[in-house]
C-alpha cells in the first residue's frame, strides 16, 4: 500500500511516514507539482498509489469516477504536517483495511471523528 501526497500536503510526509507506509510519494517526486487533477488521478491509477489530499477536488472524484485510485480526504483544517503526520499513524489499521477493501473507494480520516 502506497500513499501519494497531494500538493495541499508537505512532502515531508514521506519521510515521517516511511516506516509504517513505505513506498509513498508526494507530487514532487513525481514531477506533478501544478499539474491538473486527471494528470495525477492517471498516474496514481497506473503506479498502484492511493491518493492522500485535504482539497475536495479528489474526494468529489471518488464519488462520479470510483476507483482505482482509491481517495484519502483529510478533514484537518490547517492541521500542520506532524499533525497529520499522528493523523495517518494512528489510523494506520484502518488505512490497512481500507486499502483492501475491494469495493470501496474513499476513506475520510478527520481530527474530530470517523466517517467513510
Amino acid at each position: 500500500m502506497k500513499l501519494f501526497f497531494d500538493e495541499n500536503l508537505s512532502s515531508t510526509l514521506v519521510q515521517h511516514l516511511s516506516q509504517q507506509y513505505p513506498m509513498s510519494s508526494h507530487v514532487r517526486d513525481a514531477q506533478l507539482v501544478g499539474r491538473a487533477d486527471n494528470r495525477i488521478w492517471d498516474y496514481c491509477k497506473e503506479h498502484d498509489f492511493i491518493i492522500v489530499s485535504k482539497d475536495t477536488d479528489f474526494r468529489e472524484r471518488s464519488f462520479t469516477e470510483g476507483f482505482p485510485p482509491k481517495v484519502i480526504w483529510l478533514d484537518v483544517g490547517n492541521a500542520g504536517t506532524i499533525t497529520i503526520a499522528n493523523l495517518l499513524r494512528q489510523k494506520h489499521r484502518r488505512v490497512v483495511r481500507f486499502a483492501t477493501q475491494p469495493n470501496t473507494s474513499l476513506l475520510i480520516l478527520s481530527m474530530s471523528g470517523d466517517a467513510i
